[in-house]
């Protein structure tokens, strides 16, 4: 299938280790860190005139290891550092509990692009695993690969666009360039 250059409807970004460094299970506002590039990504979406948005695993509030209060404190924290998102959504089940919005699965991403108020079709995804990207291609949507040291090398293979950091791939998406 050939997918035509378009600029997206709007964007959404993984939390963890795409926006802010990733502390595993991290409960506690203080330790949030913007990822390099993350302000300036962020602004760059807001200045095309398109919402943005948050689609995160939180698999620590079904481990028992953070509550959904804290994970809310996290995401309100990114928002504040970041300037605020029109959606924020996050999924609190683990692995294995077959629920649709677990990334890879697109629950969230269809969510969020309904509250948006965008077909999915026109929402790129923005994340720094093969979850990330698959839940966007699940979802009908685009997405863009921000490799780090923990990214698979299979992932980035598989990924239809790459991006060297955070503000590369919104530039990459909002280019069209998206896949």
């Amino acid at each position: 299938m050939v997918r035509h250059a378009r600029t997206p409807a709007a964007v959404l970004f993984d939390r963890d280790a795409t926006l802010i460094v990733d502390v595993p299970y991290n409960g506690d506002p203080d330790l949030v860190t913007l990822m390099p590039t993350a302000s300036e990504a962020v602004a760059a979406v807001r200045e095309a005139g398109l919402p943005t948005g948050i689609v995160s695993n939180q698999s620590g509030i079904a481990r028992g290891l953070i509550t959904a209060a804290q994970a809310e404190a996290v995401n309100a924290r990114t928002s504040e550092l970041l300037g605020g998102f029109d959606a924020v959504r996050y999924c609190p089940h683990g692995p294995d509990d077959g629920c649709a919005c677990r990334k890879p699965r697109p629950g969230m991403v269809l969510d969020a692009a309904a509250a948006l108020g965008v077909d999915p079709a026109d929402v790129v995804v923005i994340g720094d695993i093969g979850a990330d990207v698959a839940a966007a291609h699940a979802a009908g949507a685009r997405g863009v690969l921000v490799p780090t040291p923990v990214t698979r090398h299979e992932e980035v293979e598989a990924a239809g666009a790459v991006a060297t950091d955070l503000l590369a791939a919104v530039r990459l998406a909002l280019a069209g360039g998206a896949a």
